[in-house]
């Protein structure tokens, strides 16, 4: 038990709630042992003992129960081995970081609370803390900290490359609000290995995130899990506990203001002994000279530990015209991987004092090659400069430099949480991050570990890059009395003609829409010759086709038009971020052509799924599911083609999506079932998928739903996406989306849109080749996403494995976007991407200028086939050995990298091995399931509308129960379905994953029994009631009857449950009413409507993210005020007459349903129960939610009424 304590700790961090001696128990092993985040459900053994623990996130199913007998029964599922009822005398489920433990010497089991009091009293952690523990917050503050040197300033910022963008774009907004800055579309800037302007080094990683094998986490909803304490020091031997492995500098994050720094290189004590390194070097050693100053680096470092140091301080302070520093990046990872491979890196911790870093990236690559803390003192004194000086922002220095402070810190916590990590202390030195463009000789020495698949630039042209901006930055120094010119802005963000090369740039787009509405051959040309001017931007323009034996065949021999363009779609853009003039234009035009849109997340209007009299069709072909399930119905899904599920998002991997509350109109509003003027933020995980056995039953859940629809997973490309792919194939998804880092976005932070996701080229081509290697690449379409906007584009990305093509931001310029970069704005001026209706009323686009694109697209398509001799476009289809790379003149960089590992024929020449999918479905295999029973059974009473009483046991591999006869009345009969009650199904037994979910109007399940997770989630009708079987002897509302997440995105129907349910419960619920007799944590978390009614303990976080609906709680032991988020929701006694009917009406239904023992002893006690119930609710009932900043804390009443 000691050992998982350690390993896999509570959240303990921001539990106010945790008893002292136990927390001081956590705080003392974090100096110890970083913790291990989940998803994980871990059971241990020493022989005496046996036991269980959950991560802390609560992020895995572990169900168990108690016989009468004495055996213990534990799994991820109920129902794994047959009990009567009369034997279980308990039962439960693990919580988040609690433990589960049978002494079997003592034969007994012994409780969380048990086991964590008698590890807290094993030694006086608390006292060892208090007396050797340092608080860098408590230090006092130094007398004298260097200040600003205003009269450099200008060029020191030069020399690290800074611009007017930075300064205007990052720094202001984080100093002036402590929010990271938000944009819009993508980034259509080359990578760093491909520009020819001097990069930081910074630029050449992109930040990692978790997709389908574990889950992103949410830092916004869930912070209490999360954590950036940061301790520094000696992390001595892991296998002792001494009062000395606690004499260490702890400090509440990593970012330190200066005079925290100063205030660490003072502490006294040789334990703390601080000492800086200058990671200078002489200017006129030249670029041969940065590696030489790498290897003294390093030796300097290891001397400082064979010195005693503790606290090393890496600077580049000093910076002048003999003087160039090494990037901090370098200078990190190179000392962190020396230490290490010198065994002494555990002796230290590394400082970073930079004034090359300054956004949340660049800090968070520092953190992540192994810096303990970083003071971006540049950025300080910008930020100064822009107060006192410039007179730029209006809050005073101090509150400027902690809001900027807060925004990185902010900032990290998302990056930390995309992988799913919790505490920054587990990202510190894990490196995760892939390298685009670096060799592999840099790689091994400074980033040893870091994918880097297509080698790049060394330290040569690294020290190149600096030395640039070094000449450039003195070159154009001027004596401090002159007027100091300001600093070059390159149009990073933003096109500007001297600036960075962008993809999309005015000639582009005037070409672009000459040729949409003219249709004119030529103009198309002019439109691909213009896009020639620009590259290269991507590794694609790297590419050139090898025509070495092939010859031409005429245009007349390849296939039409017609199944070139079927394999088109748009990506998922939803309505909300789009305008509905500009959603629908989509749908129209590729119904139209025979290929697909998407519906994005938002939901669509059921009037569209309909064909218009004019022969109109806006009907999305493609039903997009994407983490906050906004407007997803069994009606929707049934009017599928396609149903996507988005795991990630090219421009924001690891995020979930937000449109903000201007952009949330009545329609919007009825749509997503949320209320208008509300900022709508989806939580950055899927809460049903926390592994690919649980995307595995999300597509089992929509096949059920509508067995006519294909299920597209979309990946983002990163390292490591073929593995993914392999499993999501397995999963049985009928198509694999793979996005590049170049796909667009409604609205992101910048710096997400920068430095998160890898080319699609990179992603198509590895998941090409492992499905190829594991004999799966004939069961999936393999789809590319990201930038597309050629034929040049499709044929590349077929060469490289893929079959089907997703466009997003070309086809919203064909629609009229003009690319202004507004959209999280509400103001675009063309009426693309805004609810504003005035500016809708300038929409001009029209479904036949998308045709025309597409049409032109096609025609590009089939004349490089017929030049190829191919008569069909599966002949394309991952032919790498057609593609070879080309020498870009001029262009050295772009000629270091090797793009070898993308060309591999991993087929060698077998061509009996399917290079295209070649399965009609991916569909599991196993014979009639329970579900096609009922609809069989049900059939007559589902076509003519006729009432039917059905009878079923179930156990707990029977999934989705109800969810197929859901979808065919979703089918027949739409959005209203069935009369109340017209089909009841009654269940008894364990039922398994995703009982009733997409229940529609008109079915009724009640399970006498229990039921795993899932329950309900999608609901938008019809009731679910469970009750424990009527013989049993435990107490109901104290044993768990379903698991987690139940009620996950419902809009409608009714659930009663006389027991309690594991963690989430009713996450992201809009229309819902529900009945339970307790929770687990995170309950109503993202509520946006409905009705829950909790009769018994709630967990930790209620009403996270709650935007809408009522929530009542029946708080017996007064602990509810602890466990309630307070930041956007209020808790008050039942006051009004109407709240009180409601609750007691939903009570007798519940008894009614479900015959509770609970609901029986308060409606015969009502007069004392009501006053312990409380009432959640909002605190902004029906006009708007800021974007981003939370709502002020309110305090729950104490009083009982």
């Amino acid at each position: 038990p000691h050992v998982m304590a350690m390993l896999i700790p509570e959240a303990w961090d921001a539990d106010v709630t945790m008893p002292p001696e136990k927390r001081a128990f956590y705080e003392y092993h974090a100096s110890l042992m970083e913790p291990w985040d989940g998803p994980a459900a871990v059971a241990f053994t020493d022989g005496r003992v046996i036991g269980a623990t959950l991560d802390r996130n609560g992020l895995r199913p572990a169900r168990y129960l108690v016989t009468k007998d004495g055996l213990l029964v534990m799994a991820s599922e109920t129902g794994v081995l047959p009990f009567a009822p009369g034997e279980i005398e308990y039962k439960g489920r693990l919580q988040p970081g609690k433990m589960l433990l049978v002494d079997l010497e003592q034969g007994r089991l012994v409780p969380d609370e048990e086991i964590k009091h008698e590890l807290a009293s094993r030694q006086p952690y608390g006292e060892w803390l208090k007396e050797n523990q340092i608080t860098i917050e408590a230090l006092p503050e130094p007398a004298r900290v260097q200040g600003s040197d205003h009269d450099t300033v200008l060029t020191r910022q030069r020399c690290f490359g800074y611009t007017d963008e930075d300064i205007r774009l990052l720094i202001s907004p984080m100093a002036a609000a402590g929010e990271e800055a938000v944009g819009s579309m993508g980034t259509d800037t080359p990578l760093a290995c491909l520009s020819d302007k001097p990069q930081l080094m910074f630029n050449y990683f992109k930040q990692l995130f978790a997709q389908v094998t574990n889950p992103p986490i949410d830092p916004l909803r869930e912070k209490l899990v999360m954590s950036l304490a940061t301790i520094m020091g000696w992390r001595r031997n892991l296998l002792a506990e001494t009062p000395e492995h606690a004499k260490l500098v702890h400090s509440e994050s990593p970012v330190l203001l200066p005079h925290e720094l100063t205030a660490l290189r003072q502490v006294p004590g040789p334990e703390h002994q601080a000492r800086t390194l200058s990671i200078l070097w002489p200017v006129a050693e030249g670029p041969p000279g940065l590696e030489k100053a790498v290897n003294r680096l390093c030796a300097d470092a290891e001397k400082a530990m064979d010195d005693s140091t503790r606290l090393l301080v890496l600077s580049d302070e000093g910076v002048d015209h003999q003087q160039a520093a090494i990037p901090m990046l370098l200078a990190v990872g190179a000392v962190h991987h020396h230490l290490t491979r010198a065994g002494k890196r555990m002796r230290c911790s590394l400082i970073a004092e930079t004034g090359e870093a300054r956004d949340v990236h660049q800090v968070a690559c520092l953190i992540g090659y192994g810096a303990s803390a970083v003071c971006p003192t540049l950025a300080y004194e910008t930020i100064r400069e822009l107060v006192e000086k410039d007179d730029k922002l209006a809050v005073p220095y101090e509150k400027a430099v902690r809001n900027y402070k807060a925004a990185l810190e902010k900032g990290l916590l998302k990056i930390m949480s995309k992988m799913g990590i919790s505490v920054i202390d587990s990202y510190r030195g894990a490196e995760i991050f892939e390298a685009i463009g670096i060799g592999s000789e840099l790689i091994e020495k400074c980033f040893a570990g870091t994918p880097s698949k297509i080698e790049g630039i060394g330290f040569q042209e690294i020290a190149q890059e600096v030395l640039t901006r070094h000449q450039q930055a003195f070159a154009s120094a001027v004596p401090a009395e002159a007027k100091a010119p300001s600093l070059t802005d390159p149009g990073y963000y933003r096109f500007r003609r001297q600036g960075e090369m962008h993809a999309i740039t005015p000639p582009v787009i005037k070409n672009f829409h000459s040729f949409v509405k003219t249709n004119k051959p030529e103009d198309y040309q002019a439109y691909v010759e213009a896009l020639k001017a620009v590259r290269p931007t991507c590794l694609r323009d790297l590419f050139e086709i090898d025509r070495t034996g092939r010859t031409p065949i005429p245009l007349e021999e390849v296939e039409p038009i017609e199944e070139i363009r079927r394999r088109f779609t748009t990506a998922g853009m939803s309505l909300g971020a789009l305008s509905p003039e500009a959603h629908e234009c989509l749908a129209i035009a590729m119904n139209q052509i025979g290929g697909k849109s998407n519906s994005g997340e938002g939901g669509e209007d059921p009037e569209r799924f309909h064909r218009r009299r004019n022969g109109d069709w806006p009907n999305s072909a493609i039903k997009q599911v994407a983490q906050g399930r906004f407007g997803v119905t069994a009606a929707y899904l049934a009017t599928a083609k396609e149903i996507e599920i988005k795991m990630a998002q090219g421009a924001k991997p690891g995020e979930g999506g937000q449109l903000p509350g201007h952009k949330v109109t009545e329609l919007i509003a009825r749509l997503r079932k949320s209320t208008p003027g509300v900022t709508l933020i989806s939580p950055p995980p899927h809460h049903d998928i926390y592994s690919i056995e649980d995307l595995a039953q999300l597509i089992y859940d929509l096949k059920q739903v509508n067995p006519r629809a294909k299920v597209c997973v979309k990946l983002v490309a990163e390292a490591g996406v073929g593995t993914i792919a392999a499993g999501v194939a397995k999963a049985h998804a009928d198509i694999i989306l793979i996005s590049g880092h170049e796909g667009g976005t409604g609205a992101s932070p910048l710096s997400s849109i920068k430095n998160a996701g890898s080319a699609w080229e990179l992603g198509v081509a590895e998941t090409h080749q492992v499905l190829m290697l594991n004999g799966l690449r004939n069961r999936v379409v393999l789809r590319a996403d990201g930038g597309m906007k050629t034929g040049l584009d499709i044929v590349y990305a077929a060469l490289l494995g893929a079959e089907e093509f997703n466009f997003g931001t070309i086809a919203l310029i064909a629609a009229g976007c003009v690319y202004v970069r507004q959209c999280h704005l509400n103001t675009c001026p063309v009426g693309v991407a805004t609810q504003d209706e005035r500016l809708r009323g300038k929409f001009k686009g029209k479904p036949e200028y998308i045709v025309n694109f597409f049409n032109g697209v096609a025609q590009e398509v089939r004349r490089m086939m017929a030049d190829l001799g191919v008569a069909t476009f599966n002949e394309l289809v991952g032919r790498v050995e057609w593609l070879r790379q080309r020498t870009v003149p001029g262009h050295p960089k772009a000629n270091k990298l090797n793009l070898g590992r993308l060309l591999v024929n991993v087929s060698r020449g077998d061509d009996s091995q399917p290079r295209y999918n070649t399965w009609d479905r991916n569909d599991p295999p196993g014979g009639r399931r329970l579900d096609d029973s009922i609809l069989q059974d049900a059939r007559e009473a589902v076509n003519d509308q006729l009432p039917l009483s059905l009878s079923y046991r179930v156990k707990n591999t029977n999934r989705a129960v109800g969810t197929k006869l859901s979808g065919e009345i979703a089918y027949l009969w739409g959005e209203q379905g069935l009369g109340e009650g017209t089909i009841e199904l009654n269940l008894q037994g364990s039922a398994g994953q995703s009982l009733g979910a997409f229940l529609s109007p008109g079915v009724k399940v009640a399970l006498v029994g229990e039921a795993n997770d899932y329950v309900g989630k999608g609901m938008s009708g019809g009731e679910i009631s469970i009750r424990p079987v009527a013989t049993h002897p435990f107490v109901a509302h104290e044993n768990s009857i379903v698991g987690n997440t139940c009620l996950y995105g419902a809009t409608g129907g009714r659930f009663f449950a006389a027991g309690r349910a594991g963690e989430r419960f009713a996450v992201r619920n809009s229309g819902a009413v529900a009945v339970i007799e307790g929770t687990g944590d995170h309950c109503c978390e993202y509520m946006t409507g409905g009705k829950v009614v909790v009769l018994g303990r709630t967990g930790k976080n209620f009403g996270a993210g709650m935007t809408g609906g009522t929530a009542f709680v029946l708080d017996l032991d007064d602990a509810f005020g602890r466990n309630l988020n307070r930041e956007l929701v209020v808790a008050e006694r039942l006051t009004e007459d109407a709240d009180i009917v409601l609750l007691k009406e939903l009570i007798y239904t519940h008894l009614e349903k479900t015959e509770s023992r609970r609901a029986r002893d308060i409606l015969s006690d009502w007069n004392n129960f009501q006053s312990n119930f409380w009432k959640v609710r909002p605190l902004q009932p029906v006009t708007k939610a800021p974007a981003l900043s939370l709502a002020p804390a309110q305090e729950v009443a104490t009083t009982k009424n």
